[in-house]
């Protein structure tokens, strides 16, 4: 797998990035920031982990000067987190010419399925 380009929000969040044939695997140790006010992961951080490793999979599907955008995601939270190190794995199920359909999970230390998620992506040309 191959290091993914960070940008401004995955770096704010911290976490990293590799992608290969159809497949992105992210990871992030949580730190006290990522802690919701009732001392467990914010939602919102494994989501934008979620969506960035779904899109990042998609394209390495796509072909050249097409990007993809979420069309739709369908995430179902199974259980807590408090801390440790959080992995997203995002395999592309379907790469169609127009559509894509990835699923992806998040798991904790000990393996244990904290999110999982469905989604849907447009493959697009690159505006000019």
């Amino acid at each position: 797998m191959e290091q993914g380009t960070p940008f401004a929000l995955q770096e704010l969040i911290g976490f990293t990035m590799e992608r290969g044939d159809g497949v992105a695997v992210s990871t992030l140790q949580i730190r006290p920031e990522h802690i919701n006010p009732h001392g467990a992961l914010h939602g919102g951080i494994p989501y934008t982990m979620l969506d960035t490793a779904m899109g990042a999979a998609v394209m390495t599907k796509v072909p050249d000067g097409h990007w993809c955008s979420t069309i739709d995601i369908h995430t179902r939270y199974l259980r807590p987190c408090t801390g440790g190190t959080i992995t997203v794995t995002a395999t592309v199920r379907r790469a169609g010419r127009r559509v894509s359909h990835v699923d992806a999970v998040v798991v904790d230390d000990d393996g244990n399925e904290i999110v999982t998620a469905a989604g849907t992506f447009a493959v697009v040309p690159v505006p000019t």
